[in-house]
Order: C-alpha cells, then sequence, then structure tokens
C-alpha cells in the first residue's frame, strides 16, 4: 500500500514540474489595442410628427383630418409616404379638463427621408399645415452594419502595424496571435431638435433655412462617429 503511494505521490510531484516547466517556456508576448474611427454622412434620417385634434374657430379639426392633408402635402412634395409610419398602433387620448372628462385624440408619426434637402421639405409642408409639433428624433445609415464590419478589420490591422514597430523598434518580431478581443465600440450621434418653423437648435446642423423657400438649401448634417477598438495578445517570435 505504501508502494502503491509512493508511486502514486512521484507521478504527481512530476507532473507538476512538468506543469511548472511549461509555464516557465511560455513563449514572451505583446499586448496592444488597435482602434479605428470612421465618420459617416446619414442618409436615414427619421423625423416624429405629433399630431393632435385642435379647435379653429370654434371648429374641431380632427387627427383623421390632418392625417389626410399631410399625407397629400407629403404627395405633392414627391415625399414617399411609405416611409409614413405610425409608433402606435392606434390614436391615444389625452384628457385635457379631469372636471368635464373631456379627451383629445393624437397620433404620433416617424417619417423616413434620405437627406437634408427633403428635411427642409417636410418640414415646409408641416409649417403650411400648421402642424408645429416635430422633431428629429434620430439619424442613422442603412449601411451601418457594413461600415461596422469595416471599421473592426481596419481596428485589428491596426493593432498588428502597431506591434510590428513597436517590437521592431527592440528587433523583434510579431508572432501569431494568441487573444483577439473586441472591445465595446460606439456609435456617436448628436443631439437634434427642430421645430417646424425650421429653426435649427442643435449643434448637429447648419443651417439657413430662409435659403429653402428661395431654392437654395444649405442644411447640413454632422457626421455619425463610429469608433471601433480591438485588444490583440500577440506572440514575439
Amino acid at each position: 500500500m505504501r508502494k502503491v503511494l509512493f508511486v502514486i505521490s512521484v507521478q504527481l510531484c512530476m507532473s507538476f514540474l512538468s506543469f511548472g516547466q511549461q509555464i516557465l517556456e511560455e513563449k514572451p508576448f505583446i499586448e496592444v489595442t488597435g482602434t479605428h474611427e470612421m465618420e459617416i454622412i446619414p442618409d436615414e434620417i427619421f423625423i416624429a410628427i405629433h399630431i393632435r385634434e385642435r379647435m379653429v374657430d370654434k371648429e374641431k379639426i380632427t387627427v383623421e383630418v390632418q392625417e389626410t392633408k399631410l399625407i397629400n402635402a407629403l404627395k405633392s412634395a414627391a415625399i414617399n409616404v411609405n416611409d409614413l409610419s405610425l409608433t402606435n398602433t392606434m390614436a391615444n387620448y389625452v384628457r385635457v379638463d379631469w372636471k368635464r372628462k373631456d379627451l383629445i385624440a393624437e397620433k404620433n408619426y416617424l417619417l423616413k427621408v434620405a437627406d437634408a434637402v427633403t428635411v427642409g421639405k417636410v418640414f415646409q409642408e408641416l409649417d403650411k399645415l400648421d402642424i408645429r409639433d416635430a422633431r428629429i428624433d434620430h439619424v442613422d445609415h442603412s449601411k451601418m452594419q457594413e461600415f461596422r464590419k469595416e471599421a473592426r478589420i481596419k481596428a485589428i490591422k491596426a493593432a498588428k502595424e502597431k506591434a510590428d514597430y513597436l517590437l521592431n523598434a527592440i528587433g523583434e518580431q510579431t508572432g501569431k496571435p494568441l487573444i483577439v478581443k473586441e472591445n465595446n465600440d460606439y456609435i456617436q450621434f448628436e443631439n437634434t431638435n427642430v421645430n417646424t418653423r425650421g429653426n435649427f437648435l442643435s449643434n448637429s446642423y447648419e443651417s439657413n433655412y430662409d435659403k429653402l423657400s428661395g431654392g437654395e438649401r444649405d442644411i447640413q448634417f454632422e457626421k455619425i462617429t463610429l469608433h471601433m477598438s480591438v485588444y490583440v495578445k500577440f506572440e514575439i517570435k
């Protein structure tokens, strides 16, 4: 029995020694982070439009009437009404007087357009219809996933390039990657607010709305900033 235990003990000691040698024999490595930043001009601009029934000269202007006028106005301005969608499935009701229990109907829409010129057209039409509750909800790009992929590739290439020049400076060479880890990326969208009079309230826009009526349109959206970061652990040859 003691002989068996001795043999097992020797085998365990040999295993630990072998494991320790593997640790000692681990090749040196370098850790780097590659980054890439890309600026993208948005081609999807989403305008939030809120319509509420109202009284004009003691006459109720219903949501349905305003909706019809809005659709016709967009068509006349050559804006695709298929890109206009309800953000709620049915009309909401807002209580305006708790004592009288009056209710006012309202609807929320989201309109997608492709460029700043069309944004100007939309707000002109909203102004004509006296729809004053509208704003830029958010912006995006139709090929955002492709841009993200491209940025990731460039980030990991930047990591390899960084490892190469750092190691070359001390006479070493970059080996194979041991660990590749994508860090948290971020997309920077500027906050935007626009009212129906065309007053751009954010630094996200440079505009001269007065020129819109004269046919000269000068509205510029800031670019979307896409930032990617990749950590890589390279073996040193």
